[in-house]
């Protein structure tokens, strides 16, 4: 009795060996810029089934997640890998009947798919639900007998992102006619594309304020460093010497790229754990400070001895004398040095991108990543133009400003030849002409009696 009851139910219900196994169901984007499957956009839908052995597949139907849609451009490929010979299998294309509409896709073949053969159903500019998830495609199938079975759902599902604000403003820009047109040229549409440019402004002025702030915070830091640098250089003890000489060389003479690395893969292994954008402010100091302790070395003995001199005759101290005397006239000296290592310093910032920092580089490396354009990198030079330029500017401001106080400035004529040089308390003018030329350099003692 028992072996009549299996035998009815082997009989009654299907092995599952005579079934159609599902290989993979994915999604990708049909536009070759973007790297995500985003919902509510055209994409491209691959699903891969295999005839189970001893079964001859007549019809399927997949079955789409609620929300889909299709598009004016939407269209179904389908292809038959003939699996004889499994190295290399032949392509067949079938032919069909087809019923495609937002909910489902049904395909009847007029000469049924083999056993053991792969089917590949593709479907072009279909657009899966908006909303953010994970979405599966289920179906069914029927075999040669006319018996209809589930299909076995695939394991992997397909995840779908939520449209961006990004995203809708690039589909806008994208169907103006004018862009459509300027991206007609391969150079414009990779480095100077509009959508891109318009989408990337908003996004990277984020990572625009955390460069401003780590270099805002790192180079004032590196001042204070760099003047005790300095200080430790033009020390009468030699050992102090050696060791600020030594420290110089070293951080001027490794790339950043280089300090920026043990910084955040060295201090690990010994043990130390600081927060990324800590290390980030740190290391960009400390480079930073190299280089300014040389900028303020050569401002203070640029500086005549006479000044320290007067200062001693004065009945100043050593300390009094550089904090008072010495140290504003460096500062002076040495501000338009200062304001290009700023600069340099705020470019650098780039560099961290390469360990992962979120600052300007790296917002616009992971637009690229998503647009499949560089036209991000072009917005972010952008935004270190808009830093670099009014310093630039302002060095050459802050240069002919030091000049004109060291002794040289215009006549008021405006006239470029025509200087004035100022020697203690006298005054000589330079010749602006042959005849001026001819004349005596300076003025006469009853002129000087005069003054």
């Amino acid at each position: 009795m028992a072996l009549l009851l299996l035998l009815a139910v082997i009989l009654l219900v299907p092995s599952q060996a005579l079934a159609m196994t599902t290989e993979r169901a994915s999604a990708s984007p049909n536009d070759s810029s973007l790297r995500q499957v985003i919902g509510g956009q055209p994409t491209r839908i691959t699903w891969v089934g295999t005839v189970a052995k001893g079964e001859q597949v007549t019809g399927i139907t997949l079955y789409f997640p609620d929300g889909s849609n299709l598009t004016d451009k939407t269209y179904v490929k389908v292809t038959e890998m003939v699996m004889d010979d499994p190295v290399h299998p032949l392509r067949n294309e079938p032919k069909y009947t087809e019923d495609l509409t937002d909910e489902h896709l049904t395909l009847v073949f007029s000469t049924p798919i083999r056993s053991n053969n792969q089917l590949y159903i593709e479907i072009y500019y279909f657009c899966l639900p908006e909303a953010a998830g994970e979405y599966y495609i289920t179906g069914n199938y029927s075999n040669d007998s006319g018996k209809t079975y589930e299909l076995e759902p695939h394991t992997n599902a397909i995840t779908v992102i939520a449209i961006t604000m990004t995203q809708k403003l690039v589909n806008f820009m994208e169907d103006q006619e004018w862009v459509k047109v300027w991206n007609s040229v391969l150079f414009l549409r990779v480095f100077l594309n509009p959508s891109w440019v318009v989408a990337s402004v908003p996004v990277l002025f984020l990572g625009w304020l955390r460069s401003l702030m780590l270099v805002g915070i790192g180079f004032p830091l590196a001042i204070p460093i760099g003047l005790g640098v300095s200080f430790l250089r033009m020390s009468r003890f030699p050992p102090f010497r050696v060791i600020s000489s030594v420290w110089v060389n070293i951080i001027r003479g490794t790339p950043l790229f280089l300090q920026i690395y043990i910084a955040f893969f060295g201090l690990p292994l010994l043990g130390i754990f600081i927060a990324d954008y800590t290390k980030a402010v740190l290391v960009l100091a400390m480079n930073s400070s190299a280089y300014l302790a040389e900028i303020f070395r050569a401002g203070i003995q640029s500086i005549n001895k006479g000044q320290f001199e007067a200062a001693n005759s004065l009945g100043m101290n050593s300390y009094q004398t550089m904090f008072f005397v010495i140290i504003p006239q460096t500062v002076r000296r040495v501000l338009p040095t200062m304001t290009s290592e700023f600069i340099l310093l705020y470019k650098d910032t780039s560099l961290l991108a390469a360990v992962g920092v979120m600052e300007q580089m790296n917002f616009a490396k992971s637009l690229v990543n998503t647009a499949g354009t560089m036209t991000p990198y072009m917005v972010a030079a952008g935004y270190y133009l808009l830093v670099t330029l009014p310093l630039i500017r302002v060095i050459s401001i802050l240069e002919k400003k030091l000049g004109a106080s060291e002794g040289y400035s215009e006549q008021p004529g405006g006239s470029k030849s025509s200087k004035t040089k100022r020697v203690g308390i006298f005054k000589t003018i330079a010749p602006i002409s042959a005849v001026d030329a001819e004349q005596p350099i300076g003025i006469t003692p009853e002129q000087h009696d005069s003054m």
